[in-house]
């Protein structure tokens, strides 16, 4: 396989950004991670003072932005105008203003301009909402990873607590769902699995497992392609 475009969307907590940057390291792809730029986008426009629905605002701000990714040994850093925000855009705070503004079209088209950018040549892992549906509606392989509410809420806990972010969990557990809900309602680009996506349940699944079963799709695929 040689510089395909692979996609996984899912909602949060299922797993996908692990399962994308395992999956790229594999592979020897470039990994993107699409809701880390919304994130950014999020908390740039929190410091700076620009209101959630002040859409002129933060679309000119998305397209001034220099969002800018680098792989480490074991996680992905990311960095806004060369200041690194890795932990800083993965706080509950930030992720729910983050679902916010993506649902903002002009925003979201800043954004997916530059993702299609980065991902136009190939050899890219991209996750996110609307990878497989908007982003790369004609990406090679397409994936849709999902689980029980519970089991995403306890993922998120558990990343929390590693990172000593001091979280209630019954808090988180209703956040994301406000999240799943307001993530597959939203008029533009809503997050739902695309037609030709393998939808992958991760509820009872180990990473490992998760990476294995998506190995196996793709290798399959590629030798069912075979003359």
């Amino acid at each position: 396989m040689m510089s395909a475009i692979i996609t996984i969307d899912g909602p949060v907590g299922s797993g996908k950004s692990t399962i994308g940057r395992l999956l790229a390291k594999k592979l020897g792809y470039v990994y993107l991670d699409t809701g880390a730029m919304y994130r950014v986008i999020a908390l740039e426009s929190r410091e700076r003072g620009i209101a959630a629905g002040d859409e002129q605002a933060l679309a000119a701000l998305s397209g001034t932005i220099d969002i800018q990714f680098k792989q480490t040994e074991d996680r992905q850093l990311v960095f806004s105008s060369g200041r690194d925000v890795t932990d800083a855009i993965r706080t509950p705070d930030i992720s729910m203003l983050a679902s916010r503004i993506s649902a903002l079209g002009s925003v979201r088209s800043a954004l997916v301009g530059l993702q299609r950018q980065i991902g136009c040549h190939g050899g890219i892992v991209i996750d996110g909402r609307d990878a497989g549906t908007v982003i790369f509606p004609h990406a090679r392989f397409k994936f849709y990873l999902d689980a029980t509410v519970e089991i995403r809420a306890q993922r998120r806990y558990k990343e929390f607590i590693e990172k000593k972010i001091n979280i209630d969990y019954n808090s988180l557990f209703l956040d994301i769902q406000k999240r799943d809900h307001d993530d597959s309602t939203r008029s533009i680009a809503p997050l739902k699995p695309a037609p030709d996506a393998a939808i992958i349940d991760t509820t009872e699944m180990t990473l490992e497992d998760v990476l294995e079963a998506i190995v196996t799709h793709i290798a399959l695929n590629e030798q069912a392609s075979l003359p």
